[in-house]
């Protein structure tokens, strides 16, 4: 844990203080005019828009399927992929150069090798020493790749990119979070999973937990609005006019064909039977030509893809969320809760606005639970040391506040079948009175509310929360601590407010008085930073 903290923390700390010893600044080429493209409609005359269509009850509705499982969530993207016959339309923060992310780059160009046009939107920021893989997928007919917010230079690291774009900082700090799989216009995959090992129950170490929802009906053509604004936008660039290379273009497919290949990209295992919701994989379904989903009503929101740009609406000065943001709209849907509130945020910050939120909200006695990571089981250190400053402010407003345990989930039976070895959360979720779900790509903190973009659906549906919130009590009995103050200390005074955490196991309740799972120096070393961190940044 210790090294992982000192990783993390010194490696943003040593990009920082590079930077500023340099005062060089590389800048974007001028962009030739692009002629816009657009997502299609649903169709009959694809195999995937009939079954769609046969599958529908009503035009206004849309139809859903949650996919807590990694392996679940994974091979419907594949079968997506592997059945489209027109269009492939994806967007993520995040393809890793690991098996994973290389066997779904592979299955991308053999959609387009069969002639399926695919639109691949990849934000910049981890693409570092992927280019070469990049730009041989970029070489195939039929496919179009661009980078969100490129990055002008230093293309080998992180932190060369960081260096050469230090005077352009702001604009290099803002990424596209966004996550989206749009399949011949007729079906989606969205939710918090980037595309790599560790998101789909693949590694032996450390695995996510995370939620992801199929989607159909209605809701697909907002999606591939949502997907064109991106696309189209000036703040994206084909990846040719970013990177250059001296090799042909059939040297290029060549490599990609190698790096892909089965010697260092193996399939996926299959799928179990049946997942912790007692589905069977979508490729039943659509064996059988017929989808078994959750029908109902439905929203989808992103926001502008102007926020690279810093462009907001403002009021007096202050900022102004814009109504048809991600952070927005979740909040106003809190605001709006008549009986409870469950938040899940695995970067959870809320800030003077959010601890608002709460208060107006436990001042009309509507039920607030939080479930997030603890030090242990966070992959981001820096951002606990901000989170710590506000959880004993939730837990004196009436907050029921959990953090996972990574040793907790490690000996969970059921947890294993979330895929985790060693757990860490990262869905982002909300359900708001048992009746409304939201799923997405954005956590409860700053970069979520400032600096990055995000994608959220808003679904209207008992069932689908309920589902949603028996997942989340299985882990919160089996995987998590649940927090509270230490008998004798006052909710009211910051000074004198110790904070215990709670966990029950084979009908033995266990007491920790520090942060779980973690050693000396990691709560040393936190003590440390926590004072230093712009919690802006975070």
């Amino acid at each position: 844990m210790t090294h992982r903290l000192l990783s993390r923390c010194g490696h943003w700390v040593f990009v920082i203080a590079t930077a500023l010893l340099f005062t060089g600044c590389a800048t974007l080429p001028d962009e030739a005019p692009r002629a816009p493209t657009k997502a299609i409609a649903v169709s009959a005359d694809t195999a995937l828009g009939k079954i769609a269509l046969a599958s529908q009850p009503d035009p206004d509705l849309s139809g859903f399927r949650l996919m807590p499982g990694g392996d679940f969530a994974f091979d419907t993207r594949l079968q997506l992929a592997r059945r489209a016959q027109r269009t492939l339309d994806v967007q993520y923060y995040q393809i890793e150069n690991d098996e994973t992310g290389r066997y779904l780059l592979r299955t991308l160009r053999d959609a387009a090798q069969r002639g399926v046009r695919v639109r691949l939107l990849m934000d910049d920021l981890y693409t570092s020493g992927e280019d070469e893989l990049l730009l041989g997928l970029a070489a195939t007919p039929n496919v179009e790749l661009r980078l969100f917010n490129p990055f002008p230079a230093g293309r080998g690291s992180l932190l060369k990119r960081f260096t050469a774009s230090l005077f352009d900082f702001s604009r290099v700090n803002r990424r596209m979070h966004n996550k989206l799989f749009i399949a011949d216009g007729a079906m989606a995959v969205a939710g918090g999973r980037n595309i790599g090992n560790q998101y789909f129950r693949r590694t032996s170490g450390q695995n996510f937990i995370d939620l992801d929802t199929f989607v159909t009906g209605a809701l697909i053509p907002r999606l591939g609005v949502l997907f064109d604004q991106y696309w189209n936008s000036p703040h994206v660039r084909p990846i040719g006019s970013v990177v250059r290379s001296d090799l042909p273009r059939e040297e290029l497919q060549r490599r990609f064909d190698v790096a892909t290949g089965p010697d260092t990209t193996p399939p996926p295992p299959k799928p179990a039977p049946n997942d912790l919701l007692g589905y069977s994989p979508v490729a039943d379904d659509l064996d059988a030509g017929k989808l078994g989903l959750i029908w109902t009503t439905a929203e989808a929101y992103a926001d502008s893809p102007d926020r690279v740009i810093g462009k907001t609406a403002s009021y007096g000065g202050v900022p102004l969320l814009d109504v048809d943001s991600v952070r927005y709209n979740v909040v106003e849907q809190m605001r709006r809760a008549r009986s409870e509130v469950t938040l899940v945020s695995p970067y959870l910050i809320p800030g003077a606005s959010g601890l608002e939120v709460m208060r107006e909200i436990r001042g009309r006695n509507v039920k607030i639970s939080v479930v997030t990571n603890s030090l242990a089981a966070t992959d981001e250190p820096l951002v606990h040391t901000a989170y710590r400053r506000y959880r004993a402010d939730m837990l004196a407003l009436g907050a029921d506040l959990y953090e996972l345990s990574s040793a907790r989930t490690r000996r969970s039976v059921r947890l294993g079948l979330f895929g985790t070895s060693v757990g860490r959360l990262h869905a982002k979720s909300a359900v708001i009175d048992q009746r409304i779900l939201f799923v997405g790509s954005m956590n409860f903190d700053p970069r979520s509310e400032v600096h990055n973009t995000e994608i959220g659906l808003f679904i209207r549906s008992p069932e689908m929360a309920q589902q949603t919130l028996k997942l989340l009590d299985v882990l919160k009995q089996q995987g998590a601590y649940r927090l509270r103050f230490a008998e004798g200390s006052d909710a009211g005074a910051s000074g004198s407010r110790r904070i215990e955490w709670v966990s029950e196991e084979g009908g033995k309740t266990t007491v920790l008085h520090e942060e779980p799972d973690s050693g000396f120096w990691d709560r040393t070393m936190l003590e440390l930073l926590s004072p230093l961190t712009p919690e802006s940044l975070l």
